[in-house]
């Protein structure tokens, strides 16, 4: 049944890529875009519900393209995970999606999560509120890799093998094999696109950022196992040679990329490789980590590495690597909800305006979770994804962190919240 179009006017439209309309409007009919420009140029259909948003931004709806939806609410990656049970992540992670829909997430990469492979069903249907969620589900971990829970006997870490489900589970495979076996699991158990990890971690215990995981076989192996299903690999790269292998094993999306260099750096532009940089959850780790349980040798990788990463990623910036915005946060003390931290960083730490910020938070991170042709601008046929925000992100990109000035968000033609119009009555 065709619903009752929805025409926004009096906006200032931040639309496709860099372009802005003032006194814009924009028209949404049956979940879709259907007209955008100046109020002049734009048809508003007759039957139209017509809501003047009185000279505020309509702006794309956000994407956290590098995130965990938990339901974790300590950063003891060792004691809740194993004492908690699963039903009771799942009803945390429902809060911990009202919370980013509230502040204008309209979609999220979840980049390794058995609790956002299981809840992206509900979304979908409608029984729950919230972004539109496109999940990795079980990331691949070479043994003794970043996925790989150190500490605890392997057949406890891999999802085929352990008797209790936990929110980072993981699928643990070596050798070439093993590892298209491995894709092909999560694969089955409904992953959107592949997550893997080609190199250490910060909050993995007994390795390091540098060290290399899954070799270049490996990894080719996994995505064509990827690609032969129409899904595309997201890796966990930190150190030069991981992030290396990962881009020359044909991986689309690097997260993290903390020791990038100029080697990676080319390869990336000339193979239009995505790079998620993630500053938020370092910026976390070291204000509140140890407060919020996170292990000694995690807190001290974080801080070693903190300066080194940003040097970095303003390089690659520079030299016009395409960047997409994600936080890593895993819930509890690293919030859902205030996810538009990485659009601020990425402004303060390395230089990108408040629209190529803006930018990496819709387009590239459409495209960064393969979502590039659906959402992401606000262009004609694309869905309505779009958020009215009371002010103006490209004068002061830290109103996005407010969840009170994200005075609408639509999410596929449906208005999800209103505070607007809320505003509008009361003063009448």
């Amino acid at each position: 049944m065709s619903s009752k179009p929805i025409a926004l006017v009096n906006a200032r439209v931040i639309g496709a890529d860099r372009a802005v309309i003032e006194n814009g409007a924009l028209v949404i009919r049956d979940g879709v875009i259907v007209d955008v420009g100046t109020r002049g140029s734009v048809e508003i259909p007759e039957d139209a519900e017509v809501i003047d948003v009185g000279g505020r931004t309509v702006m794309p709806g956000l994407i956290d393209a590098h995130m965990h939806l938990t339901g974790m609410r300590t950063g003891d990656l060792v004691k809740e995970p194993l004492i908690t049970p699963f039903g009771v992540f799942i009803a945390r992670a429902v809060r911990d999606l009202e919370a980013l829909i509230n502040a204008g997430f309209t979609t999220i990469g979840d980049a390794g999560s058995l609790v956002a492979l299981h809840l992206k069903y509900a979304v979908a249907e409608g029984s729950v509120t919230g972004p539109r969620i496109v999940a990795a589900g079980l990331p691949l971990s070479q043994t003794f890799g970043h996925g790989d829970v150190h500490y605890l006997p392997v057949e406890w870490v891999d999802y085929r093998t352990t008797r209790k489900l936990t929110p980072l589970a993981t699928l643990i495979c070596d050798g070439v094999d093993e590892c298209r076996k491995a894709a092909r699991y999560a694969l089955r158990e409904g992953a959107d696109y592949i997550k893997i990890m080609t190199s250490g971690g910060v909050l993995s215990e007994k390795d390091r950022p540098e060290y290399v995981q899954f070799t270049l076989n490996e990894i080719r192996a996994i995505v064509e196992e990827a690609e032969a299903a129409g899904r595309f690999v997201h890796a966990h790269a930190q150190g030069s040679k991981g992030i290396m292998n990962a881009i020359e094993g044909g991986v689309k999306v690097i997260a993290h990329a903390i020791f990038m260099d100029d080697e990676a750096i080319e390869e990336a532009k000339e193979r239009s490789v995505i790079v998620i940089p993630t500053f938020s959850i370092v910026e976390r780790l070291l204000e509140i980590g140890a407060e919020a349980g996170i292990p000694e040798w995690g807190l001290k990788k974080a801080e070693e590495v903190h300066e080194i990463h940003m040097e970095n990623i303003r390089r690659a910036y520079r030299a016009g690597v395409k960047i997409a915005a994600g936080t890593d946060f895993i819930g509890g003390p690293f919030k859902h909800g205030e996810n538009a931290l990485e659009i601020q960083l990425l402004v303060e730490r390395i230089g990108m305006s408040p629209m190529e910020a803006i930018i990496a938070a819709t387009r590239n991170a459409a495209e960064a979770v393969g979502l590039a042709g659906r959402i992401g601008t606000l262009t004609k046929g694309k869905l309505a994804d779009v958020i009215v925000v009371d002010g103006n992100p490209l004068t002061d990109v830290k109103i996005l962190r407010e969840a009170d000035k994200i005075l609408m968000v639509i999410k596929e033609g449906v208005i999800v919240k209103d505070l607007l119009r809320a505003t509008q009555r009361a003063r009448r």
